[in-house]
């Protein structure tokens, strides 16, 4: 509703504008080309977040002073604190950081973000940066029409700053050419009122616009033309450190809870460091007028002291929120609270993941192994077994043995339905949504996860045509026909109980390679193979219809251990090239495989 309303009244106000001052359409030109040239920077930097900034981000934010000098560092680099909210988000969605140090980031990009207003006051207004435009808009939209990505990165890189300063240059022009027909001067507002009514527009322009860059940008030009007063401007970049919140809160509408948490320490902390700002106006100018006749900045030069006024009161924001940030994560805990649904649904997955690629990677990887988790449920509980017992020290067989009850089973159609498919349903569209922006050896990676997807599927389906025989030949009169079936619960348990010490990597002699041994030791158990079948029918210690229901269920037991074993070998290995290329050199393909089990079988026989 607000947004069907408010487009059409800034096409309406823009018109109106462009119809009455020539000079207020080439502001408006500057704004716009600055906004595209903000838009092709992050473009631009995205062609390298395949691996470098992520990698970066893994290592900066095991300390809350990592995280808030990466926030900084990073929004220096690249000019957008929009980029490095997205991004933050993307990786908090995936768990690849906790709420602390993403929140911790968002504090040192707003800090960030005030090298901008240094950079536009000092250098900025003060020479004819068109001239510099020029040559970055040929030379980059020249490197954009090449095919390979890095370079692609570097056009759009060089043509969003030829933007930028063009936009910066048609501003100031504009506002120049304003004092001609209009000073907008005159409507200075004195005191707390022009305060909160100028902090009030700067919250509008930046949610307009999207980036409070863009604000100050306008706020420095117009104030640089004497188009604004000091006061007035001081109150605007206030606004735009609060309208600035909007970008993360709109990256956050397609996250999980925890990109909400963060979008709201963002609006917080913005909050709070405004009404600080506000409040303490005063001796903050005094401060900023101490400050700048130190360092040497003239007395008149109002358009740095504007800069040293932003990197004050973000410094103090800073100071006055890091103590307590940990009752802000409690507090947002408590007002934003996990859902609980019946229906389970992807905790990882997120549209904002699915923009930079190894979030998305390891967004993927999570989802797939809490997808095999919850099939872990399902196929423990249809073996009859409880999963605490089946992962306790106990000796495998007396857990079989003492497990000899058939328990209530739940219908596994309807288990996979509410906590399996939902989740696998969602990981192969979330794929499919995320290659789109992956180099060809990461979208071959994400393939691969959803081909192991499909093994847990496979398995759970496995189980189902098993279960109903084994609820009965595990308590048959028989003897022979429950030692088989409790044979096959046997070796279902060990390869989940050998997943399990892989995954958890408690023991350090169960590895990778380890799954070979036991590829090798379910083959030796093939009751068909080895004749086992043949000899219980002939001599009479089963019925035919029995040796039917074995041989059938056997083979669905190798089919089941088979899709967890590759599950396995994929999803616990390394993603690391070189320990993958180290295991995949001594671990046995599917034809070295087959000669093992042929030698083993000729030396029995």
């Amino acid at each position: 509703m607000i947004r069907n309303i408010l487009l059409p009244t800034i096409f309406l106000f823009l018109a109106y504008g462009f119809w009455i001052s020539p000079d207020f359409k080439e502001i408006s030109a500057g704004v716009a080309i600055f906004l595209f040239g903000m838009l092709a920077l992050e473009e631009g930097f995205k062609a390298f977040t395949g691996g470098m900034l992520e990698r970066l981000l893994r290592r900066s934010t095991n300390k809350l002073w990592k995280s808030i000098s990466f926030g900084v560092i990073t929004t220096t680099f690249m000019q957008s604190s929009s980029l490095v909210s997205v991004i933050t988000i993307s990786f908090l969605s995936a768990e690849l950081i906790t709420l602390v140090a993403g929140i911790g980031i968002i504090f040192g990009a707003n800090l960030g973000t005030t090298t901008g207003a240094w950079l536009v006051a000092g250098f900025g207004l003060k020479v004819k940066l068109s001239a510099y435009a020029m040559p970055m808009l040929v030379f980059g939209v020249a490197l954009i029409f090449q095919k390979s990505r890095s370079l692609q990165g570097f056009g759009y890189i060089l043509a969003g700053m030829g933007f930028l300063f063009l936009g910066i240059h048609y501003m100031k022009e504009g506002f120049d050419a304003f004092k001609q027909t209009l000073d907008l001067a005159e409507y200075a507002i004195p005191g707390y009122a022009g305060l909160f009514v100028f902090a009030l527009v700067g919250i509008l322009a930046t949610v307009i616009m999207q980036s409070s860059h863009a604000t100050l940008v306008l706020v420095l030009t117009a104030l640089a033309a004497q188009q604004i007063t000091y006061d007035n401007a001081l109150a605007l970049a206030i606004g735009s450190n609060v309208g600035t919140t909007i970008t993360a809160i709109i990256g956050a509408m397609s996250s999980n809870v925890q990109g909400k948490r963060l979008a709201g320490a963002h609006l917080i902390f913005n909050l709070v460091t405004g009404i600080i700002a506000i409040g303490l106006i005063h001796q903050l100018i005094l401060l900023v007028d101490w400050f700048s006749s130190g360092v040497g900045i003239a007395d008149n030069n109002y358009t740095l002291k504007l800069a040293v006024f932003h990197t004050i009161f973000n410094i103090l924001g800073i100071m006055v929120m890091v103590p307590f940030i940990g009752k802000l994560v409690t507090f947002l805990e408590r007002i934003l609270p996990s859902p609980a649904v019946e229906f389970e649904k992807p905790r990882y997955l997120s549209d904002a993941s699915a923009e930079i690629p190894d979030a998305a990677l390891e967004a993927v990887r999570k989802e797939t192994t809490r997808l095999y988790d919850r099939a872990v449920d399902v196929i423990t509980h249809s073996l009859n077994l409880q999963r605490a017992t089946l992962f306790s020290e106990q000796e495998l067989e007396s857990v079989i043995t003492n497990s000899s009850r058939v328990m209530v089973q739940d219908d596994i159609d309807d288990l996979y339905q509410r906590r399996i498919k939902v989740i696998y349903g969602a990981i192969v569209k979330f794929i499919s949504h995320a290659q789109s922006s992956m180099a060809p050896e990461q979208s071959e990676q994400l393939l691969t996860i959803r081909n192991v997807g499909r093994d847990i599927v496979e398995a759970i389906k496995g189980t189902k045509h098993l279960q109903k025989n084994l609820s009965v030949y595990m308590v048959s009169g028989n003897i022979h026909i429950r030692e088989e079936y409790n044979k096959i619960r046997m070796q279902i348990a060990h390869v989940l109980r050998e997943l399990e010490l892989l995954q958890r990597g408690d023991d350090d002699s169960v590895t990778i390679l380890s799954l070979d041994q036991l590829k090798l030791e379910i083959g030796e158990r093939d009751i068909i193979e080895t004749g086992v079948l043949d000899s219980l029918i002939r001599e009479n210690r089963i019925s035919a219809e029995m040796a039917i229901s074995l041989m059938n269920d056997s083979t669905y037991c190798q089919d089941i251990c088979g899709n967890l074993i590759h599950m396995g070998e994929v999803l616990f290995a390394s993603f690391d090239p070189d320990e993958k290329a180290a295991e995949s050199s001594v671990a046995l393909d599917e034809d070295e495989l087959k000669e093992v089990l042929n030698k083993y079988d000729n030396e029995k026989n």
